[in-house]
Protein backbone atom coordinates (compact mmCIF):
# COMPACT_ATOMS: atom_id res chain seq x y z
CA UNK A 1 0.00 0.00 0.00
CA UNK A 2 1.30 3.38 -0.93
CA UNK A 3 2.29 5.76 1.93
CA UNK A 4 -0.28 8.42 0.93
CA UNK A 5 -3.14 5.94 0.96
CA UNK A 6 -2.04 4.55 4.33
CA UNK A 7 -1.97 8.08 5.81
CA UNK A 8 -5.47 8.70 4.51
CA UNK A 9 -6.77 5.48 6.07
CA UNK A 10 -5.07 6.29 9.37
CA UNK A 11 -6.61 9.76 9.43
CA UNK A 12 -10.03 8.27 8.66
CA UNK A 13 -9.62 5.78 11.51
CA UNK A 14 -8.80 8.55 13.95
CA UNK A 15 -11.86 10.50 12.78
CA UNK A 16 -14.07 7.44 13.26
CA UNK A 17 -12.76 6.92 16.79
CA UNK A 18 -13.23 10.59 17.65
CA UNK A 19 -16.73 10.61 16.19
CA UNK A 20 -17.54 7.57 18.28
CA UNK A 21 -16.43 9.35 21.39
CA UNK A 22 -18.37 12.47 20.56
CA UNK A 23 -21.63 10.76 19.66
CA UNK A 24 -21.53 7.80 22.07
CA UNK A 25 -24.42 8.16 24.52
CA UNK A 26 -23.15 9.72 27.75
CA UNK A 27 -19.54 9.81 26.54
CA UNK A 28 -18.92 13.07 28.37
CA UNK A 29 -21.90 13.03 30.73
CA UNK A 30 -21.25 13.10 34.44
CA UNK A 31 -22.63 10.48 36.77
CA UNK A 32 -26.17 10.97 38.00
CA UNK A 33 -26.51 11.82 41.66
CA UNK A 34 -29.12 9.48 43.17
CA UNK A 35 -31.05 10.84 46.14
CA UNK A 36 -33.28 8.53 48.18
CA UNK A 37 -36.74 9.37 49.46
CA UNK A 38 -38.67 7.37 52.09
CA UNK A 39 -42.18 8.66 52.71
CA UNK A 40 -45.55 7.45 54.00
CA UNK A 41 -47.12 7.97 50.59
CA UNK A 42 -50.07 5.68 51.31
CA UNK A 43 -51.73 4.51 54.50
CA UNK A 44 -52.82 6.45 57.55
CA UNK A 45 -49.96 8.96 57.35
CA UNK A 46 -50.34 9.64 53.63
CA UNK A 47 -51.32 13.24 54.38
CA UNK A 48 -47.68 13.60 55.45
CA UNK A 49 -45.88 11.54 52.85
CA UNK A 50 -47.85 12.23 49.68
CA UNK A 51 -47.04 15.97 49.54
CA UNK A 52 -43.49 15.23 50.69
CA UNK A 53 -42.92 12.90 47.74
CA UNK A 54 -44.35 15.43 45.29
CA UNK A 55 -42.32 18.27 46.79
CA UNK A 56 -39.05 16.33 46.64
CA UNK A 57 -39.65 15.29 43.03
CA UNK A 58 -40.54 18.87 42.10
CA UNK A 59 -37.24 20.24 43.41
CA UNK A 60 -35.26 17.47 41.67
CA UNK A 61 -37.00 18.31 38.39
CA UNK A 62 -36.23 22.01 38.86
CA UNK A 63 -32.56 21.32 39.59
CA UNK A 64 -32.23 19.12 36.49
CA UNK A 65 -33.99 21.71 34.32
CA UNK A 66 -31.37 24.22 35.48
CA UNK A 67 -28.47 21.90 34.53
CA UNK A 68 -28.09 19.77 37.65
CA UNK A 69 -25.47 20.09 40.37
CA UNK A 70 -21.99 20.81 38.97
CA UNK A 71 -23.17 19.15 35.75
CA UNK A 72 -24.56 16.07 37.51
CA UNK A 73 -28.25 15.33 36.93
CA UNK A 74 -30.28 14.16 39.93
CA UNK A 75 -32.47 11.09 40.21
CA UNK A 76 -35.02 10.78 43.00
CA UNK A 77 -35.39 7.15 44.11
CA UNK A 78 -38.53 7.20 46.26
CA UNK A 79 -40.20 4.36 48.20
CA UNK A 80 -43.48 4.19 50.13
CA UNK A 81 -43.17 2.97 53.73
CA UNK A 82 -46.95 3.05 54.28
CA UNK A 83 -45.98 4.39 57.72
CA UNK A 84 -44.49 1.01 58.71
CA UNK A 85 -41.07 1.11 60.47
CA UNK A 86 -40.21 -2.35 59.11
CA UNK A 87 -40.86 -1.21 55.54
CA UNK A 88 -38.79 1.90 56.24
CA UNK A 89 -35.83 -0.23 57.31
CA UNK A 90 -36.17 -2.48 54.24
CA UNK A 91 -36.22 0.49 51.87
CA UNK A 92 -33.38 2.26 53.67
CA UNK A 93 -31.27 -0.87 53.22
CA UNK A 94 -32.19 -0.94 49.53
CA UNK A 95 -31.34 2.72 49.05
CA UNK A 96 -27.99 2.30 50.78
CA UNK A 97 -26.82 -1.04 49.38
CA UNK A 98 -28.52 -1.40 45.98
CA UNK A 99 -29.47 2.06 44.77
CA UNK A 100 -26.35 3.56 46.36
CA UNK A 101 -27.87 6.97 46.95
CA UNK A 102 -25.84 9.92 48.24
CA UNK A 103 -28.41 10.98 50.83
CA UNK A 104 -31.93 10.19 52.02
CA UNK A 105 -34.84 12.62 52.51
CA UNK A 106 -37.47 11.41 55.00
CA UNK A 107 -38.99 9.34 56.49
CA UNK A 108 -42.27 11.10 57.22
CA UNK A 109 -42.88 10.03 60.82
CA UNK A 110 -40.89 9.82 64.02
CA UNK A 111 -41.22 6.01 64.46
CA UNK A 112 -40.07 5.28 60.89
CA UNK A 113 -37.23 7.77 61.20
CA UNK A 114 -36.00 6.30 64.48
CA UNK A 115 -36.01 2.87 62.81
CA UNK A 116 -33.69 3.89 59.95
CA UNK A 117 -31.28 6.12 61.85
CA UNK A 118 -28.91 3.26 62.88
CA UNK A 119 -28.58 2.17 59.23
CA UNK A 120 -27.69 5.65 58.00
CA UNK A 121 -25.27 6.19 60.87
CA UNK A 122 -23.44 2.92 60.08
CA UNK A 123 -23.36 3.72 56.35
CA UNK A 124 -22.23 7.33 57.00
CA UNK A 125 -25.06 8.48 54.76
CA UNK A 126 -26.66 11.92 55.24
CA UNK A 127 -30.31 11.61 56.37
CA UNK A 128 -32.63 14.62 56.46
CA UNK A 129 -35.81 13.51 58.21
CA UNK A 130 -39.19 15.15 57.70
CA UNK A 131 -40.47 14.07 61.14
CA UNK A 132 -40.82 16.14 64.29
CA UNK A 133 -39.69 13.99 67.22
CA UNK A 134 -36.94 15.65 69.21
CA UNK A 135 -35.24 12.28 69.67
CA UNK A 136 -34.25 12.30 65.98
CA UNK A 137 -31.56 14.90 66.60
CA UNK A 138 -31.12 14.54 70.34
CA UNK A 139 -28.55 13.20 70.94
CA UNK A 140 -26.79 14.50 67.85
CA UNK A 141 -25.78 11.87 65.27
CA UNK A 142 -23.19 13.21 62.80
CA UNK A 143 -25.14 12.21 59.66
CA UNK A 144 -28.71 12.81 60.89
CA UNK A 145 -30.61 16.09 60.36
CA UNK A 146 -34.27 17.08 60.18
CA UNK A 147 -36.35 19.94 58.78
CA UNK A 148 -39.59 19.60 60.76
CA UNK A 149 -39.98 21.82 63.80
CA UNK A 150 -39.16 20.13 67.10
CA UNK A 151 -41.56 19.25 69.88
CA UNK A 152 -39.56 21.56 72.15
CA UNK A 153 -40.45 24.60 70.04
CA UNK A 154 -44.06 23.49 69.51
CA UNK A 155 -44.76 23.02 73.22
CA UNK A 156 -43.02 26.28 74.11
CA UNK A 157 -45.16 28.15 71.56
CA UNK A 158 -48.42 26.70 72.96
CA UNK A 159 -47.42 27.22 76.56
CA UNK A 160 -46.33 30.82 75.98
CA UNK A 161 -49.82 31.55 74.63
CA UNK A 162 -51.47 29.78 77.58
CA UNK A 163 -49.38 31.81 80.01
CA UNK A 164 -50.48 35.03 78.32
CA UNK A 165 -54.09 33.92 78.76
CA UNK A 166 -53.57 33.25 82.48
CA UNK A 167 -54.14 29.50 82.23
CA UNK A 168 -52.86 27.44 85.16
CA UNK A 169 -54.09 23.83 84.81
CA UNK A 170 -53.85 21.68 81.68
CA UNK A 171 -54.80 18.18 80.61
CA UNK A 172 -52.67 16.33 78.06
CA UNK A 173 -53.70 13.49 75.75
CA UNK A 174 -50.98 11.96 73.57
CA UNK A 175 -50.89 9.21 70.96
CA UNK A 176 -49.04 6.10 72.10
CA UNK A 177 -46.16 6.14 69.61
CA UNK A 178 -42.81 7.85 69.16
CA UNK A 179 -44.32 11.20 68.17
CA UNK A 180 -46.75 11.21 71.09
CA UNK A 181 -44.13 10.05 73.59
CA UNK A 182 -41.73 12.78 72.52
CA UNK A 183 -44.47 15.42 72.80
CA UNK A 184 -45.60 14.11 76.18
CA UNK A 185 -42.09 14.47 77.58
CA UNK A 186 -41.96 18.11 76.53
CA UNK A 187 -45.50 18.83 77.75
CA UNK A 188 -44.60 17.51 81.20
CA UNK A 189 -41.10 18.96 81.43
CA UNK A 190 -41.91 22.49 80.24
CA UNK A 191 -45.17 22.99 82.21
CA UNK A 192 -43.62 24.39 85.39
CA UNK A 193 -41.46 26.83 83.41
CA UNK A 194 -44.66 28.48 82.13
CA UNK A 195 -46.51 28.30 85.48
CA UNK A 196 -48.70 25.38 84.37
CA UNK A 197 -49.75 22.23 86.23
CA UNK A 198 -50.59 19.00 84.38
CA UNK A 199 -53.77 17.81 86.14
CA UNK A 200 -54.65 14.99 83.71
CA UNK A 201 -52.20 12.86 81.69
CA UNK A 202 -53.75 10.33 79.30
CA UNK A 203 -52.82 8.50 76.09
CA UNK A 204 -54.59 6.75 73.20
CA UNK A 205 -53.67 4.15 70.60
CA UNK A 206 -52.90 5.20 67.07
CA UNK A 207 -55.85 3.22 65.70
CA UNK A 208 -58.35 4.08 68.46
CA UNK A 209 -61.69 5.37 67.23
CA UNK A 210 -63.15 6.67 70.49
CA UNK A 211 -61.39 8.84 73.11
CA UNK A 212 -64.48 9.54 75.20
CA UNK A 213 -63.08 7.76 78.26
CA UNK A 214 -59.85 9.82 78.29
CA UNK A 215 -61.73 13.08 77.74
CA UNK A 216 -64.18 12.25 80.52
CA UNK A 217 -61.25 11.76 82.90
CA UNK A 218 -59.76 15.05 81.77
CA UNK A 219 -63.04 16.88 82.42
CA UNK A 220 -63.12 15.58 86.00
CA UNK A 221 -59.72 17.23 86.57
CA UNK A 222 -61.23 20.63 85.63
CA UNK A 223 -58.38 21.87 83.40
CA UNK A 224 -58.19 25.31 81.83
CA UNK A 225 -57.36 23.63 78.49
CA UNK A 226 -56.50 20.27 76.92
CA UNK A 227 -53.54 19.62 74.62
CA UNK A 228 -53.78 16.67 72.22
CA UNK A 229 -50.50 15.44 70.71
CA UNK A 230 -50.83 13.22 67.66
CA UNK A 231 -51.28 13.03 63.91
CA UNK A 232 -54.42 12.19 61.98
CA UNK A 233 -56.82 10.53 62.35
CA UNK A 234 -56.62 10.40 66.19
CA UNK A 235 -56.77 14.18 66.84
CA UNK A 236 -59.85 14.45 64.61
CA UNK A 237 -61.53 11.79 66.75
CA UNK A 238 -60.54 13.75 69.86
CA UNK A 239 -62.07 16.92 68.41
CA UNK A 240 -65.30 15.12 67.54
CA UNK A 241 -65.54 13.45 70.95
CA UNK A 242 -64.84 16.77 72.69
CA UNK A 243 -67.71 18.37 70.76
CA UNK A 244 -70.04 15.46 71.59
CA UNK A 245 -69.15 15.76 75.29
CA UNK A 246 -69.64 19.55 75.12
CA UNK A 247 -66.37 20.19 76.93
CA UNK A 248 -66.21 23.73 78.26
CA UNK A 249 -62.43 24.24 77.95
CA UNK A 250 -60.39 25.05 74.83
CA UNK A 251 -58.65 22.39 72.77
CA UNK A 252 -55.07 22.72 71.55
CA UNK A 253 -53.36 20.43 69.05
CA UNK A 254 -49.78 19.86 67.99
CA UNK A 255 -48.29 20.86 64.64
CA UNK A 256 -48.92 17.22 63.67
CA UNK A 257 -52.39 18.20 62.41
CA UNK A 258 -51.36 21.32 60.51
CA UNK A 259 -52.81 20.35 57.15
CA UNK A 260 -56.15 20.80 55.36
CA UNK A 261 -56.70 17.06 55.91
CA UNK A 262 -57.40 17.66 59.61
CA UNK A 263 -60.13 20.16 58.79
CA UNK A 264 -61.58 17.76 56.23
CA UNK A 265 -61.89 14.80 58.58
CA UNK A 266 -62.74 16.70 61.79
CA UNK A 267 -65.40 18.84 60.11
CA UNK A 268 -67.05 21.51 62.25
CA UNK A 269 -65.67 19.81 65.38
CA UNK A 270 -62.31 21.48 64.67
CA UNK A 271 -63.75 25.01 64.89
CA UNK A 272 -61.89 26.86 67.63
CA UNK A 273 -59.01 24.37 67.80
CA UNK A 274 -55.68 26.15 68.31
CA UNK A 275 -52.23 24.94 67.25
CA UNK A 276 -48.71 26.05 66.29
CA UNK A 277 -47.87 25.86 62.60
CA UNK A 278 -45.36 27.07 60.10
CA UNK A 279 -46.11 30.21 58.12
CA UNK A 280 -46.96 28.29 54.95
CA UNK A 281 -50.60 27.82 55.95
CA UNK A 282 -51.19 31.56 56.36
CA UNK A 283 -48.77 32.80 53.71
CA UNK A 284 -51.44 34.80 51.90
CA UNK A 285 -51.99 36.93 55.01
CA UNK A 286 -48.32 37.83 55.49
CA UNK A 287 -46.94 41.27 54.67
CA UNK A 288 -44.92 41.61 51.48
CA UNK A 289 -41.77 42.36 53.49
CA UNK A 290 -42.13 39.32 55.78
CA UNK A 291 -38.73 37.61 55.72
CA UNK A 292 -40.12 34.24 54.51
CA UNK A 293 -42.58 35.71 52.02
CA UNK A 294 -40.46 35.10 48.88
CA UNK A 295 -39.63 31.50 49.84
CA UNK A 296 -43.25 30.74 50.69
CA UNK A 297 -44.65 32.31 47.54
CA UNK A 298 -42.20 30.39 45.34
CA UNK A 299 -43.02 27.05 46.94
CA UNK A 300 -46.77 27.63 46.84
CA UNK A 301 -46.69 28.90 43.25
CA UNK A 302 -44.41 26.14 41.96
CA UNK A 303 -46.41 23.39 43.69
CA UNK A 304 -49.71 24.67 42.35
CA UNK A 305 -48.27 24.94 38.84
CA UNK A 306 -46.84 21.42 39.01
CA UNK A 307 -49.72 19.61 40.68
CA UNK A 308 -52.71 22.00 40.67
CA UNK A 309 -53.07 21.48 44.41
CA UNK A 310 -52.60 23.39 47.63
CA UNK A 311 -49.58 22.99 49.88
CA UNK A 312 -49.10 21.83 53.46
CA UNK A 313 -46.32 22.32 55.94
CA UNK A 314 -45.47 18.64 55.56
CA UNK A 315 -44.63 19.00 51.89
CA UNK A 316 -42.57 21.99 52.95
CA UNK A 317 -40.39 19.74 55.11
CA UNK A 318 -39.32 17.71 52.05
CA UNK A 319 -39.00 20.85 49.93
CA UNK A 320 -36.66 22.39 52.49
CA UNK A 321 -34.69 19.14 52.78
CA UNK A 322 -34.07 19.00 49.02
CA UNK A 323 -33.17 22.70 48.83
CA UNK A 324 -30.70 22.16 51.69
CA UNK A 325 -29.26 19.17 49.81
CA UNK A 326 -29.02 21.29 46.67
CA UNK A 327 -26.72 23.64 48.57
CA UNK A 328 -24.79 20.83 50.27
CA UNK A 329 -24.15 18.78 47.11
CA UNK A 330 -22.24 21.55 45.34
CA UNK A 331 -18.51 21.00 45.08
CA UNK A 332 -18.58 17.55 46.70
CA UNK A 333 -18.26 15.33 43.60
CA UNK A 334 -20.64 13.00 45.40
CA UNK A 335 -18.54 12.59 48.56
CA UNK A 336 -21.03 11.83 51.34
CA UNK A 337 -18.77 13.11 54.10
CA UNK A 338 -18.43 16.46 52.32
CA UNK A 339 -22.21 16.60 51.80
CA UNK A 340 -22.67 16.08 55.55
CA UNK A 341 -20.11 18.75 56.36
CA UNK A 342 -21.80 21.20 53.98
CA UNK A 343 -25.22 20.65 55.58
CA UNK A 344 -23.79 21.29 59.01
CA UNK A 345 -22.19 24.52 57.74
CA UNK A 346 -25.42 26.06 56.37
CA UNK A 347 -26.19 29.36 58.07
CA UNK A 348 -29.34 31.49 57.81
CA UNK A 349 -31.03 29.64 54.96
CA UNK A 350 -34.62 30.92 54.72
CA UNK A 351 -36.93 28.07 53.79
CA UNK A 352 -40.61 27.24 53.86
CA UNK A 353 -40.50 26.00 57.46
CA UNK A 354 -38.30 28.76 58.85
CA UNK A 355 -34.73 29.98 58.95
CA UNK A 356 -32.16 27.16 59.17
CA UNK A 357 -28.79 27.55 60.87
CA UNK A 358 -27.04 24.25 61.48
CA UNK A 359 -23.93 23.56 63.55
CA UNK A 360 -22.12 20.59 65.12
CA UNK A 361 -24.49 20.90 68.11
CA UNK A 362 -27.69 21.83 66.17
CA UNK A 363 -29.04 19.47 63.49
CA UNK A 364 -32.60 20.85 63.33
CA UNK A 365 -31.42 24.36 62.79
CA UNK A 366 -34.75 26.16 63.03
CA UNK A 367 -35.16 29.46 64.83
CA UNK A 368 -38.10 31.05 66.63
CA UNK A 369 -39.70 32.03 63.32
CA UNK A 370 -40.71 28.43 62.61
CA UNK A 371 -44.04 28.61 64.48
CA UNK A 372 -47.07 30.87 64.49
CA UNK A 373 -50.15 30.19 66.64
CA UNK A 374 -53.32 29.79 64.57
CA UNK A 375 -56.95 29.06 65.31
CA UNK A 376 -59.30 27.18 63.00
CA UNK A 377 -62.28 29.39 62.22
CA UNK A 378 -64.81 29.08 59.41
CA UNK A 379 -62.95 26.05 58.08
CA UNK A 380 -59.59 27.76 57.66
CA UNK A 381 -56.53 28.96 59.57
CA UNK A 382 -56.46 32.36 61.24
CA UNK A 383 -53.45 33.93 62.95
CA UNK A 384 -54.01 34.46 66.64
CA UNK A 385 -53.22 37.93 67.98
Amino acid sequence: MKAGKMKTLATLAVCIVMAGLVFAPGAFAKDTYKIGGIFSVTGGASFLGAPEKLSMQMVVDQINAAGGIDGHMLEAVIYDTKGDPTEAVNFANKLINKDRVLAIVGPSTTPTTMAVIPLCVRARLPLISCAAGNGIVNPIQPYVFKTAQSDIQAVATIYAYMKEQGMKKIAILCVDNGFGASGAVQLREQAAKFGLEVVSDESYGGKDTDMTAQLTKARKAAPDALVCWGTNPGPAVVAKNAKQLKLDFPLFMSHGVASPKFIDIAGDACEGVMLPTGAVLIADTLAADYHQKAALDKYIGDYKAAYNAGVSGFGGYAYDAMKILEIALKGTNGDKAKIRDNIEAIQGYIGVTGTFTFSPTEHNGLGADSFIMVEIADGTWKVMK
